[in-house]
Formats: structure tokens, sequence, C-alpha cells
């Protein structure tokens, strides 16, 4: 069962909170049927965190013996900007509900996740305009031993972007994690530096998937990424929302590659913006 809860804002003018949304929950016969929690606003998200309603949560832990699923934070522009949607520290929720399986989050402002341990989480997507450097550093250094999907939106560093390619590099050492499938390094603004970084090393002996998607590719470094013996190994490679021109784009057609060139994006007098940005 999936249910999803939210606050709107006259409805938390009104008086409504989270936490009464989560305790009513765990008191209703769905709460052991329920696999997937989808955290909507919480509740004017651009002054609140999450830490208004996170307690709550993993207090009422036993109550959702069948949650395998949170995704915290799933608001469109007009109930919050993504770069202003305030986050938290959201490992408890890792130690609270050992046998996760996905975990999504919207938003990156105070976003933490330390420590990053989990022993059964398959899937970590983190939607941000901009992904911190300190965020970057703490997926480096974690445990995910079942890790199959990791998916991040590395955004700009106007809305919190605060890494570099050199922070980036350590998350593609083989081994780090073992079961990786699919990779995304997408909606960034160094996407051609990215995409040169990535272009042979061995963590792609181990993936599927590769998604670059929704970045500033450009011609430059798509030629590292077709160069690669590495990349023409993958299943699929995702590189949808690019700056590459007509004859790149006829290069991946013609490579026999499944890739995907689709949403071809035209510089604004010679700027290039990613996918997420205000």
């Amino acid at each position: 069962m999936e249910i999803r809860l939210s606050v709107g804002y006259d409805e938390y003018e009104n008086g409504e909170r989270m936490t009464t949304l989560i305790e009513n929950l765990a008191a209703s016969p769905d709460a052991e049927k329920l696999s997937i929690l989808t955290i909507g606003d919480w509740g004017q998200a651009y002054e609140n965190s999450p830490d208004s309603f996170l307690d709550t949560l993993v207090q009422h832990r036993d109550s959702f013996p069948l949650l395998r699923k949170i995704f915290i934070g799933d608001m469109d522009s007009e109930e919050c900007e993504v770069s202003w949607i305030n986050q938290t520290n959201l490992s408890p929720l890792l130690v609270a509900f050992p046998k996760l399986q996905s975990l999504t989050i919207k938003g990156s402002t105070d976003l933490s996740l330390d420590p990053l341990e989990h022993e059964n989480l398959q899937e970590l997507i983190i939607i941000c305009g901009g992904l911190p450097q300190e965020v970057i550093h703490q997926i480096t250094n974690a445990k995910l031993p079942e890790l199959q999907k990791l998916e991040l939106y590395l955004g700009v560093d106007d809305y919190g972007f605060s890494g570099s390619v050199e922070d980036v590099l350590p998350m593609l050492q083989s081994g780090l994690f073992p079961k990786l499938k699919y990779l995304g390094l997408k909606d960034s603004e160094i996407q051609d530096e990215i995409a040169i970084a990535i272009a042979d090393v061995p963590i792609l002996d181990q993936l599927e998937t590769l998604d670059l998607s929704y970045g500033t590719l450009s011609d430059t470094g798509s030629e590292a990424l077709i160069a690669s013996e590495r990349i023409k190994k993958l299943q699929h490679l995702n590189l949808s929302y690019h700056y590459m021109s007509e004859s790149m784009v006829k290069r991946w057609q013609d490579s026999g590659m499944s890739v995907d060139v689709s949403d071809q994006q035209v510089e604004e007098d010679e700027w290039r913006y990613p996918f997420l940005t205000e």
C-alpha cells in the first residue's frame, strides 16, 4: 500500500500538522500494510524542516512493519521551489527502518546524511538544485552494501552545489558500492568535466545504466564518452537534455548503442543551464 501525506499552505495556516497526520496513520488499519510512504509539503517547507515531524515518524516505526520506500519532500514549485526546501539530517530514518530499500529526498538546504549506513538500502535518489559538498563526501564515505541505484542531481552553485569534479571522483571508486547498476550524476553545470572524468573509470564495468542527463553536456564531454570502450558496454546511456551539436547527436544515433539524446538545448548568449533551475 502506498500513502502520500501533505500539508498545504492553507491547511498549515489552519493548524494542521504533519505530526498529527503521521500519528493518525500509525493508528489506522492501513499502517501495517504500508509499503511506500511519500511525504509532500509538511507545511511551509521554506521555513520548516523535517525536524518538525521526523521524531514522530521514528517513534512510530513499529507501526509500519512493511515500509520499504520513503520519499521526503515530494512537492512542486507551486508549493515550494526546490532550492527553498529545508531539509535536515535524515540518517535517523535509516536507523529506524532497517528494512528500508529506497530513500528519495527532494531539497538540499541543510541536508545531511550522517552517518550514511544501511544494510538493505538499494536505491538512493537526491533531487535538488545544488548538492552540497558535505553531502557528496557523506555519500563517498557511505556503507551501503546493497545499493543498486544512486541518482544525484548535482545542480549549480547558485542553488547549493559547492563541490567540484574532484569531490565527485571518489564516488567512482570500484568497490564502494559493489552492487551498483545505475549511476546518475545529472543536472550538473559541470557535466562536461564529469563526462570526461567518468569516461574510462573501472566502475563502468559493473554498471548497466549511466545517466548524465539534465546537465550542460556539450560536444566536449561527449567526445570523451563516445571514444570510451567502457561506455560502449553499457546497456543504456542517458544523455537527454543536452547541448550537443547535430553532428554529435548523429554520431550517437549511428553508434548502435542504447542512448537517449533527446531534448537538445540551444545556448542562450553562450550560457548553458541545467534542467532543474529556477
